[in-house]
C-alpha cells in the first residue's frame, strides 16, 4: 500500500488538484464575490436560466416564512410527485423527492413514508436554516420531479442521475455522471455515497467509475456496467455548460444537469465550489487541462470555439473499461485526504 507522501506526488505528476490550489489559483481570482449568489441561491439561478431561455425544473412554490408552512399541506395536494429543497443547500442535504402516495402518506425517493406533520416540520428546519451554507435562514423550493432518461434505469437506485461538468471561462474542462445508490439514499451525491463516472469529452460516453473509495465497473445494487454508456443530448450537454459562464460571470464553476424523459436537458444548478472527486472518477488531472485551457483562451472567443476546443483536447484516449492496478485503486482510497474533500 502506497503512503499518503507517495500517493499525494503521484498525483501531483498527473496534473491532479488540490482544494488549496483550487481556491488560490481559480476560485478566488475568476470567480467575483458579487456573483456567488446567482449560484448559491437556486431561485436566483433558477431565474437567470429563465432569462436567458435556458431550462430549469418547473418551480410548483416557494415557502419564505414560518407562517407559510401551515398551508404547506394545501400547496402540495395539487402534485403527486416534486421535490422539497433549500435555495442554499449544498451537497444534497435537506433535499426530498416525493415519488408518489401512500394514502395520506407521501413516499419519498428512499422508500420511507412522511405525513403532513412530518414533511411541515422539514420545511421548518429548511427555514431555520439548518441545512443552509453558513447556518443562514432559507427559503424552500417546491419543484417539478425530474423523471430520468431511461438510459439511466439499469445503473441508478432510485434517484435521478445527474451530469456535472467543471468549466474554466467558458471551457467545459472535465465530466462526470453521478449515479445514486442504495447507500446515498437515491441521492446523486458523491459525499453520501453515489457513485462517479467519468465521461469522454467528445463523445459524451462512460469511462471508469468510482465509488466511496473502489474503482468499480457495475452498480452495486443494480449489477449492470456502468462503462461504455451514451448520455443522450450530450451536443446539448456540452454547449450549456459553455454558455454557463455569460450566465453567471463566473470564471470557474460546476454545472449539474439531470435528463428528463420528456423535457430532455434541464439545468439543476451552478456551483461556484465543485469539488475535485471528479478527477478520481476521470482518471485525469484538473490541473493539467485547465493550463491547457487558459494558455489557448484568447482564440477562444465563441461558444462554439469553446466547445470544438474541449472535445477536441480532452477527449479521452484510452480504453473505458478494465480492471485497475493495485497503484491505481490506492490512489482513489488516498486521494480524498489529498485532495481536502
Amino acid at each position: 500500500m502506497m503512503n499518503w507522501f507517495r500517493t499525494s506526488a503521484l498525483l501531483r505528476a498527473k496534473g491532479v488538484m488540490g482544494i488549496n490550489r483550487r481556491n488560490a489559483e481559480y476560485t478566488l481570482p475568476h470567480n467575483p464575490r458579487n456573483c456567488y449568489p446567482l449560484v448559491d441561491d437556486k431561485i436566483l439561478t433558477k431565474q437567470l436560466a429563465a432569462k436567458a431561455g435556458v431550462a430549469v425544473p418547473e418551480l410548483y412554490g416557494v415557502i419564505e416564512i414560518q407562517q407559510q408552512v401551515r398551508a404547506l399541506p394545501q400547496l402540495l395536494a395539487k402534485f403527486r410527485d416534486f421535490v422539497v429543497k433549500p435555495a442554499r443547500g449544498s451537497q444534497g442535504d435537506g433535499i426530498i423527492v416525493v415519488t408518489g402516495r401512500s394514502r395520506t402518506l407521501y413516499r419519498a425517493a428512499d422508500g420511507s413514508l412522511l405525513d403532513d406533520h412530518e414533511m411541515c416540520f422539514h420545511v421548518s428546519n429548511i427555514l431555520s436554516g439548518v441545512y443552509s451554507l453558513g447556518g443562514q435562514t432559507d427559503k424552500a423550493l417546491i419543484e417539478y420531479r425530474v423523471n430520468f432518461d431511461p438510459v439511466f434505469e439499469a445503473i441508478t437506485y432510485r434517484g435521478v442521475p445527474d451530469v456535472r461538468i467543471i468549466v474554466f471561462r467558458g471551457v467545459p474542462v472535465m465530466a462526470m455522471v453521478r449515479l445514486p445508490t442504495r447507500l446515498s439514499g437515491g441521492k446523486a451525491n458523491l459525499h453520501q455515497g453515489a457513485i462517479g463516472t467519468g465521461v469522454d469529452m467528445a463523445t459524451g460516453r462512460t469511462l471508469t467509475a468510482v465509488w466511496r473509495t473502489e474503482i468499480v465497473s457495475e452498480h452495486p445494487d443494480t449489477g449492470n456496467p456502468v462503462s461504455g454508456v451514451q448520455i443522450p443530448h450530450w451536443d446539448t450537454l456540452i454547449e450549456l455548460a459553455a454558455r454557463s459562464y455569460e450566465l453567471t460571470g463566473l470564471g470557474y464553476q460546476g454545472i449539474d444537469i439531470v435528463l428528463d424523459r420528456d423535457k430532455g436537458p434541464l439545468i439543476l444548478e451552478l456551483n461556484a465550489r465543485p469539488g475535485l472527486a471528479i478527477q478520481i472518477a476521470n482518471q485525469a488531472g484538473l490541473g493539467t487541462r485547465l493550463e491547457i485551457a487558459e494558455r489557448e483562451l484568447p482564440r477562444l472567443r465563441t461558444v462554439a470555439d469553446r466547445v470544438a476546443f474541449a472535445r477536441e483536447r480532452f477527449a479521452h484516449a484510452g480504453p473505458s473499461t478494465g480492471p485497475a492496478s493495485d497503484e491505481a485503486r490506492a490512489v482513489v482510497q488516498q486521494a480524498p485526504i489529498v485532495l481536502g474533500e
